[in-house]
C-alpha cells in the first residue's frame, strides 16, 4: 500500500499448544506500517475446539493457581535439557499466552521473535479475584539470533482479556501494556502453522 507499508494476505491452521490437536483454521491480514508501530492484524477464525471445553480448562488451571496456599516461584522453564515440571506447566502456559503480546508489538517485517524460556518467575498473591505473575522472559529474537530479556507483569482472570505490561533490555523506553482486547484463555493459546 502506497506511503503506508506492505499487506500481507494469509491462511493458516492453529493446534492446541499442548496437544498438538487441530484447533481451527484462520484468515488474517497484518499490515506492516513504514513507522514502527506494531503491525495491524484482523484475523477471523473458525474453531474446531468446543469452547465450552476451553472455559472448562481455564477454569480448572484458574483453580488450581487461585488457591495456592505459597506463591509459586520458579527459574529456568524449561531447564537446559528442555523439561518442564508439571507443577510449572500452568505458568508456561501463561508466560507464552503474555509474551505472544511483546513478540506482536516487537515482531516487523525483518523481525521475529520466540520464546525460549522463563528465566524466572513468581506469583503474586492477591485479595480480589485475578491471578498476578512477574516473569523474566528470554525471546530469541530471528534472524539475528539475539536473546532479548524482557520483564513482563502479568494478570489474569478467566473470561477476561489478559492484561500484560512489559519492560524489555534492549528497549529504551518505559513499560508498556500490551494486554489485548479480547477474552483470553491460556487453553486457547495456539502455535500457527503456515
Amino acid at each position: 500500500i502506497p506511503d503506508s507499508g506492505h499487506k500481507y494476505y494469509l491462511q493458516f491452521t492453529t493446534e492446541d499448544y499442548k496437544s498438538g490437536e487441530n484447533a481451527g483454521s484462520c484468515l488474517a491480514t497484518v499490515l506492516y506500517p513504514k513507522t514502527k508501530s506494531p503491525p495491524v492484524v484482523n484475523i477471523k477464525c473458525l474453531h474446531t475446539t468446543d469452547q465450552k471445553e476451553i472455559q472448562e480448562e481455564d477454569n480448572r488451571l484458574y483453580q488450581k493457581l487461585r488457591h495456592q496456599t505459597k506463591p509459586i516461584i520458579g527459574n529456568n522453564v524449561p531447564d537446559s535439557y528442555g523439561n518442564i515440571e508439571p507443577a510449572l506447566e500452568p505458568v508456561w502456559a501463561l508466560a507464552v499466552a503474555g509474551s505472544s503480546y511483546i513478540m506482536w508489538e516487537k515482531s516487523t517485517e525483518n523481525l521475529s521473535y520466540f520464546m525460549a524460556q522463563v528465566k524466572s518467575v513468581k506469583q503474586w498473591i492477591r485479595k480480589d479475584d485475578f491471578i498476578e505473575f512477574d516473569y523474566t522472559v528470554l525471546l530469541h529474537e530471528i534472524p539475528t539470533q539475539e536473546i532479548i530479556s524482557c520483564h513482563m507483569r502479568l494478570t489474569w482472570l478467566p473470561g477476561h482479556p489478559l492484561k500484560v505490561k512489559y519492560f524489555c533490555a534492549s528497549d529504551n523506553q518505559g513499560l508498556e501494556d500490551g494486554s489485548g482486547m479480547e477474552s483470553g484463555s491460556t487453553a486457547g493459546i495456539l502455535h500457527e502453522n503456515f
